[in-house]
């Protein structure tokens, strides 16, 4: 059975290292509540010590990236000092890093790595818009299959995670959070393709997420369309909005 993981993405935000510390306070105060899902922040670099020093015992630390070519290059954070501040997660092939240009070879190249250095590989995927003849399915099959291109091995599948984030429903000019019932069945399709892939029983146990606009206030209506947890954004800049979608993950 897949399971229940629970994923902060700052991306480039708070402003200061005092905001990152009354986000701390507010978390640690509910650690209890974190510790019943797999729990992962993924900050700025610049954030990694102070957070990884205060969230040991509720939370893993995730990168929001991994870059992996070797030798010297300025401005590459590097594999070894990602390991360095204990990163167990990394968030691969966000829509936001496809914008830049990076193509599901490259995703492939970059989950195949994070598998052998012992990182879990949280894979985006998500379509642009949504179309009535439904070519967006094969666009997410198609994004699938060449991202996992290098993973084989049943064994290595058991450990990746899956984030559907549709891209029409990321930040704040998202057309607004998906329908449950249409999530439901984009689960359902996911798990399919991965079936395809790795057998029913390697299958069962990726975990899929659900992130785009989710927050306290419709997390409960996304809880039961077999999701395995929230890849969650701006939601998880506030800590009480946090600890809310925790919550009702642990209920599920």
């Amino acid at each position: 059975m897949a399971k229940q993981i629970l994923v902060a993405n700052w991306k480039n935000y708070p402003d200061s290292l005092v905001r990152v510390g009354e986000i701390l306070d507010g978390l640690a105060k509910n650690s209890g509540i974190f510790k019943k899902v797999s729990t992962f922040i993924a900050p700025p670099l610049a954030y990694f010590e102070s957070i990884s020093k205060r969230t040991k015992s509720f939370a893993h630390l995730a990168s929001q990236d991994i870059f992996i070519k070797k030798g010297t290059i300025t401005g590459a954070i590097g594999l070894d000092i990602l390991k360095s501040f204990g990163v167990r997660l990394s968030i691969i092939g966000h829509s936001e890093r496809r914008a830049l240009g990076e193509t599901n070879e490259i995703v492939a190249e970059k989950i195949k790595v994070a598998l052998k250095e012992n990182i879990i590989p949280l894979l985006c995927v998500g379509e642009s818009e949504r179309d009535r003849e439904g070519e967006y399915l094969e666009f997410i099959r198609h994004e699938i299959r060449l991202s996992l291109s290098g993973v084989k091995k049943k064994d290595s599948a058991k450990k990746l995670v899956i984030a559907y984030e549709p891209i029409w429903a990321i930040s704040t000019k998202a057309k607004g959070v998906i329908e449950p019932d249409d999530l439901a069945q984009m689960v359902i399709f996911i798990r399919k393709v991965l079936t395809d892939l790795y057998g029913r029983e390697t299958a069962d146990k990726i975990s899929i997420l659900y992130g785009g606009s989710i927050d306290q206030n419709n997390v409960e209506a996304h809880i039961r369309t077999g999701v395995n947890g929230f890849l969650v954004g701006r939601a998880s800049l506030d800590s009480k909005k946090f600890v809310e979608i925790a919550k009702s993950l642990i209920k599920k």
